[in-house]
């Protein structure tokens, strides 16, 4: 819907016999929608060497990908973990596998992929409860960053450096900015630190 206003004739006329049609005054500035778009989430990361089980890339609910990865553009999303919970004896994720997600501070897309939790009652637990622990934050995410090749010790620091309350646009456009490199670990590099900022292409 447009933010236009319209004025029915009667009033035009009365407005314009007032001698009120003078210059307008400038309307008032508002924010991109870029800048106004996004919520606070606890991000984490998990990676090939403490995945479950570790050292492997396995999924449990693939959409695009057989196993966990992507490069992180909008076609090729990177796994994101969400909560679940088996309460009701199904289990039922926190966002449907296939929701992308935007996270400025790697420049990436991800995709749902994963759950985050483990055990007979997951819903107690990490990802699905927790995230306002650690910050403004009521949803948790756990994305991945692969790893596989690299040093326990490196890719926990990794995991380290990208870990907090983060801003996140759920079902974003296609059109931000995603950093180069093929995922948020590549070439020996933790890819990370661009902020919060929404900065399209």
């Amino acid at each position: 819907m447009s933010n236009r206003a319209f004025l029915v004739p009667g009033l035009l006329a009365l407005v314009l016999a007032a001698g009120a049609c003078s210059s307008p005054p400038p309307p008032t500035p508002t924010p991109s929608p870029d800048q106004t778009v996004g919520t606070q989430v606890y991000v984490t990361a998990y990676t090939w060497q403490d995945n479950t089980p570790a050292g492997s890339p396995i999924i449990s609910h693939p959409v695009l990908h057989k196993t966990a990865g992507g490069t992180g553009t909008y076609e090729d999303p990177v796994t994101v973990a969400v909560g679940h919970s088996l309460a009701t004896g199904q289990d039922v994720l926190d966002f449907a596998p296939g929701t992308r997600i935007y996270l400025p501070h790697v420049r990436r897309y991800f995709i749902v992929e994963d759950t985050c939790g483990d055990g007979p009652t997951p819903q107690d637990g990490a990802c699905h409860t927790g995230a306002e622990e650690f910050g403004d934050a009521s949803i948790w995410l756990d994305m991945w960053i692969g790893g596989e090749g690299e040093s326990g010790r490196s890719a926990r620091q990794c995991t380290f450096k990208v870990t907090g309350v983060h801003r996140a646009v759920f079902d974003p456009p296609d059109n931000y900015v995603v950093a180069t490199g093929n995922g948020v670990i590549h070439d020996g590099k933790c890819d990370s630190g661009y902020g919060n900022e929404l900065v399209t292409k």
